[in-house]
């Protein structure tokens, strides 16, 4: 058996960056949370999207369930949130006792539709946030979502957590809206093993965030806690990798591209194949390459026939309005994402794999238009 080729699985630099800075937190004795690379970290990332403060959490969930709390998200509130993403999207609107609304996506884009985000503030005005995802690190289409929310004057979070590295029309995504969150899991464009990054503007409220994310614990000689409290900071060991890949994100981006152009060149011709869609105002980061299948050849028989050689890929995200948890929510739009469910397959998109390996990959991809 060769050796396994990943979706997308951690890939530390070739310089050690990450190592110097988690030498200088042990050498310190500072590996509990909080920390000199906490503090840089939040500022040299801030900085490189181009958001006024930042707060490191332990995870990109986290981040959104503060960002929800400090929109003012609280019981019985209405969220709208993009069906097509993973749970974790989702799952903080419930962590706030808070009623999430699906909106569809449309084909132009994959990701929110904005005649369904329309449809769904005629239905809930009252509306108390709106969520949006930029999947797979393609950008949604922000100046139209942030017209209409701005139209409605509601709070806006941006789920950049696979787009870090991508841009709409020449700006981060993550920084149109009131509040951006970012994630470092093990498979994002560069990771800290756990955790994740709010992202705001608003210098106050990420003060705010930071308080809430450190047990609320008042200013008091003793332990003293007005508000609830949540223990939700990023550690100072994992900041330090952070802090290290940063200096390698351009780099990834640079190489998930490549294998993105890869793909295309190689499988575009085949019949049935369509590439994820690829907007003029958008630079994404490429995170998964993935495609849609209109033919004989479906998304399993790919997965199967990588799975056979030792090599990951999977289907696109099933829709949260078709899950279990949350298929008694509403729902807006016209089932675009589920037919990108049914027809879609995320290609292996590991920053480390070789040419041999991508055209291991593409072979065994062509060789199923051949049977």
């Amino acid at each position: 058996m060769t050796d396994r080729i990943f979706l997308s699985s951690p890939h530390m630099s070739d310089e050690g960056y990450e190592m110097q800075y988690i030498k200088e937190a042990f050498d310190t004795n500072w590996i509990a949370p909080l920390g000199e690379n906490v503090n840089e970290f939040e500022k040299e990332l801030a900085a490189k999207v181009g958001s006024k403060a930042a707060a490191a959490l332990t995870s990109g969930t986290a981040a959104i369930h503060l960002a929800l709390k400090a929109a003012g998200v609280g019981q019985g509130d209405i969220v709208f949130c993009p069906t097509l993403t993973f749970s974790a999207t989702a799952n903080p609107i419930i962590y706030q006792n808070a009623v999430p609304v699906f909106i569809d996506s449309n084909e132009e884009t994959w990701n929110m539709c904005p005649t369904a985000l329309e449809e769904a503030f005629e239905k809930y005005p009252e509306v108390k946030a709106v969520i949006v995802v930029h999947l797979y690190g393609l950008s949604a289409d922000m100046d139209q979502i942030m017209e209409i929310c701005e139209k409605h004057n509601v709070a806006v979070i941006e789920d950049a957590a696979e787009s870090l590295g991508g841009y709409y029309k020449g700006q981060h995504t993550g920084t149109f809206g009131d509040y951006g969150i970012f994630s470092f899991n093990g498979n994002k464009i560069i990771t800290t093993s756990g955790g994740g990054m709010l992202v705001s503007n608003n210098e106050e409220k990420i003060e705010k965030v930071r308080f809430w994310a450190t047990q609320s614990r008042d200013q008091a000689r003793h332990y003293q806690h007005s508000e609830l409290g949540f223990n939700y900071r990023m550690s100072n060991v994992v900041a330090g990798i952070g802090r290290g890949q940063l200096k390698v994100l351009d780099q990834r981006v640079e190489k998930k591209k490549y294998i993105y152009e890869f793909y295309k060149r190689e499988l575009a011709e085949l019949e049935g194949v369509k590439f994820m869609p690829n907007n003029d105002w958008d630079e994404p980061n490429y995170w998964l390459s993935s495609i849609t299948l209109n033919g004989v050849v479906r998304p399993i028989d790919i997965m199967d026939a990588l799975e056979r050689e030792n090599i990951e890929s999977r289907p696109v995200w099933k829709p949260m309005h078709m899950q279990p948890f949350f298929e008694k929510y509403d729902f807006i739009g016209a089932s675009v994402s589920e037919k990108l469910f049914e027809n879609g397959v995320c290609l292996p998109s590991d920053t480390k794999m070789t040419k041999v390996e991508l055209e291991r990959v593409v072979n065994i991809i062509k060789g199923l238009w051949e049977e």
